[in-house]
């Protein structure tokens, strides 16, 4: 009863961070459009200051929300009984929206800079930018490569797994440092009349969306990074599960998961590790089965 109730607070918790995480981003997301809508000249594809407006709402959009949630789509129990290549598949979609939502933002920028004759790339905004969606696009196509398409070997796999996630955390969390550094830019040019220092309430609004960022991309990097949210490692679960121990769920290998799990369970010829690792499955079957 005592571990059954450590599992449910355990799933609870992670409930409420997922459920944080939503809403602040959907919020990110509104607050962006009532600031192009209300302060700005809403949108348009026309090089006015409109098109310029798609940048900061795409980005929010789909470089921020949409791939925080591409990080953490393998961290939902519910999902732990989906096939491995499934949840792939979802990964890879909605790290592709995300990337091409960010191209088109990118596509406005220039846009609007060519038309107005303003220059390009001299910011570190511009140079930190383009710098995450030229790595965003080699992750993404390398995962496709390695992860997807049933080539690769699986030494290569594992060995690149580490640095997948590792690189898909890094470009994450530069994106959000770069998306703060790009409505400080476009406060500091935009506001005159009152200035930017004088606080008006477009200054208030945009700053407060840029501490919702900061939120967003630190409850999504906790629940990213925290190992008891795993999802269940095919290998070990193979290896290590008696007859009937653990729902078929458990049986799933994620592309988030740590390929030393698999190195690990060779090791674990003792009984006693071996009993110890098939509860921490049948924990995990029992969370994958709410």
């Amino acid at each position: 009863a005592a571990h059954r109730a450590r599992v449910m607070e355990d799933y609870g918790r992670f409930l409420a961070l997922l459920a944080s995480a939503l809403l602040v981003g959907f919020v990110s997301v509104i607050i962006s459009l009532v600031w192009v809508f209300h302060y700005r000249e809403g949108l348009s594809w026309d090089g006015s200051a409109g098109e310029f407006n798609w940048h900061p709402v795409l980005i929010i959009m789909g470089f921020v929300f949409i791939q925080g949630i591409a990080i953490i789509v393998y961290r939902l129990p519910w999902t732990w009984k989906c096939s491995k290549l499934l949840m792939k598949f979802i990964h890879a979609g909605l790290n592709t929206i995300a990337m091409i939502l960010a191209i088109v933002s990118m596509v406005a920028a220039f846009d609007f800079h060519n038309a107005g004759n303003i220059p390009n790339m001299y910011s570190l905004h511009s140079w930190i930018g383009l710098t995450a969606v030229i790595f965003y696009c080699l992750q993404l196509f390398s995962g496709f490569a390695v992860f997807l398409l049933p080539f690769a070997p699986v030494r290569l796999r594992a060995a690149l797994m580490p640095i997948h996630v590792y690189s898909g955390l890094t470009i994450f969390a530069t994106v959000i440092a770069t998306a703060l550094m790009g409505i400080t830019e476009k406060l500091i040019f935009a506001l005159k009349n009152p200035s930017y220092s004088a606080s008006p309430p477009e200054a208030t609004l945009v700053n407060s969306l840029g501490l919702l960022l900061v939120v967003f991309g630190s409850l999504i990097l906790w629940m990213a990074s925290r190992p008891h949210w795993k999802r269940p490692p095919e290998d070990n679960a193979k290896i290590l599960r008696p007859i009937g121990a653990a729902p078929e769920g458990t049986e799933v290998e994620s592309t988030m998961t740590n390929s030393s799990n698999a190195d690990k369970s060779d090791l674990r010829s003792n009984t006693e590790e071996a009993k110890k690792q098939n509860i921490k499955f049948d924990e995990a079957g029992q969370r994958s089965t709410m």
